[in-house]
């Protein structure tokens, strides 16, 4: 790491002036939260492929595989919640607290959460820190919720982990009123995993929300905070700052929080809780923030304020400003793990930085996966993230004519997603994907015809003919003019449609 003098808040950027401009035109409540709340201020290996499993080759492999995944998904799933830590605590329990092995990132929020996780943990690995990731859902396959070193897990790993605790999950299930859930007993493999490893620090992504999440049995040195929005307002509350009560739970006594940009309510709730627990507070715009970002080829150059000071000229290989937003904050939540911001004022190697932002992958968020028409796939599933995917295709891609795919699980907010791209896509096919959540493709269609009217709006029941349809849409506007297709609504979704698009 290079040695820089301590920052002078007199030497500030004018670009980044203007973004501290733009964030003190806040709620004056906040004035008061903060009082109470100290602030971070300088005072004084990289991944393999995309990042998204296939199945393996090996068809013994294969078979035990989905053996594991049957077991597992014979419990509650995912989508079932009960508020309570007490199972997974009793697990950790009888396995020896493998989650106390190593130090851990703990991030939650609304969206942004998975791409920030891979980001922290292309920092890590360059770094030459043996990582443990922990995301979920997946894209592909069950595997990729579990990364060592930047890779999903080897299946047969992932299998012999399984198979080392299962006695231990039927212990606990046989104390418990209920069974372990499916989510919970992936944590308990995830936790294992990385102590078995051993990794040097764990990046762990919640499922939902955060106090009652299962993930929420380590106890992070820094919490971070992606944007919060509406999203399972049914479990988490109706307002972004309901949902930031739930989230709040991850911040432990005296940990570092880093702070997206988030709404005022939301603002409010997360400063209120470092104060309760005496936590330190980096947040977005005032602390640290995106200086400057252009379109580049394959993704765009950015120059990022850390805690630490500037980093200029860094390649993201991603699309979109909030991927550059995303980057920063996975910026400052490692130089707040080394010290950087607290207990030493300098920068993190600039090379080494640049080396792995470079090397970043996020599967199914604004990728690319086919040409002439192009193709792209982004899981945005609510609406906050559709208009950032639509966003982001505009700037990124010159499409003369989009065609959208859409896909999505009936317990979301479709109509606001719809709306969200409305704008963009001259024309979109509406479709599901294979699991029961997927919404009725009727019912879809419905949603769709009065935000976009019915000449705007195909019907295609099956995902495979979906994309034919779309594709050959786009391919109207000739072999030499910009037609696109953007498939859109679910992990699921995006998922399904990049195995069938043959990748993976």
């Amino acid at each position: 790491m290079s040695q820089l003098p301590p920052h002078d808040d007199s030497d500030t950027p004018d670009a980044f002036e203007e973004i501290v401009s733009a964030e003190t035109g806040r709620d004056p409540d906040l004035a008061v939260i903060e009082a109470g709340s100290r602030t971070l201020r300088t005072q004084g290996a990289p991944q393999q492929g995309d990042g998204a499993a296939g199945r393996p080759q090996d068809p013994e492999v294969d078979k035990a595989l989905r053996a594991v995944e049957q077991e597992l998904l014979a419990r509650w799933p995912e989508t079932k919640l009960d508020p309570s830590l007490v199972r997974i605590a009793a697990l950790m329990d009888v396995l020896g607290e493998p989650q106390r092995a190593y130090p851990s990132v703990h991030i939650t929020g609304t969206n942004g959460k998975t791409s920030t996780a891979r980001m922290i943990e292309a920092l890590f690995g360059a770094f030459e820190l043996r990582t443990g990731r922990y995301t979920s859902p997946h894209v592909q396959s069950i595997t990729e919720r579990i990364s060592l070193d930047g890779a999903p897990i080897d299946p047969e790993r992932f299998i012999e982990t399984y198979k080392d605790i299962q006695p231990y999950v039927e212990m606990t299930d046989g104390m418990q009123e209920h069974r372990l859930s499916f989510f919970e007993t992936l944590t308990g493999m995830a936790y294992a995993a990385f102590a078995d490893a051993p990794v040097d620090v764990a990046v762990v992504e919640v499922g939902m929300g955060g106090s009652w999440d299962a993930t929420n049995v380590i106890d992070a040195s820094v919490a971070v905070v992606t944007p919060i929005d509406l999203d399972h307002t049914d479990r988490l509350g109706a307002t972004p700052g309901e949902i930031a009560v739930e989230k709040a739970g991850i911040i432990k006594q005296g940990a570092t929080v880093i702070l997206a940009q988030q709404p005022v309510d939301a603002a409010q709730v997360m400063l209120k809780k470092a104060v309760e627990v005496d936590a330190t507070v980096a947040r977005e715009g005032m602390e640290f923030g995106v200086v400057s970002r252009e379109i580049a080829v394959g993704g765009q150059m950015i120059a990022l304020r850390g805690l630490g000071g500037e980093y200029e000229e860094i390649f993201l290989p991603l699309h979109g400003a909030h991927q550059a937003h995303n980057a920063a904050v996975a910026l400052a939540a490692v130089e707040a793990f080394f010290g950087i911001g607290a207990e030493h004022a300098r920068t993190l190697d600039i090379d080494t930085v640049r080396k792995a932002f470079a090397s970043v992958t996020s599967p199914g968020r604004l990728e690319v996966v086919r040409r002439s028409p192009t193709v792209v796939l982004d899981a945005a599933h609510n609406p906050a993230g559709a208009r950032a995917a639509a966003e982001a295709v505009t700037e990124a891609f010159s499409f003369s004519r989009l065609i959208g795919v859409v896909g999505t699980s009936g317990d979301k907010d479709v109509r606001g997603v719809l709306e969200a791209f409305e704008p963009v896509f001259a024309e979109v096919v509406v479709t599901r994907n294979s699991t029961p959540r997927a919404m009725d493709v009727d019912e879809l269609a419905g949603i769709a015809v009065e935000v976009f009217g019915d000449d705007r709006v195909q019907v295609e029941p099956r995902l495979d003919d979906a994309l034919e349809a779309a594709i050959t849409l786009a391919e109207e506007e000739g072999e030499f003019a910009g037609g696109g297709v953007l498939v859109t609504g679910s992990v699921i979704t995006v998922g399904e449609a990049r195995l069938l698009l043959g990748r993976g």
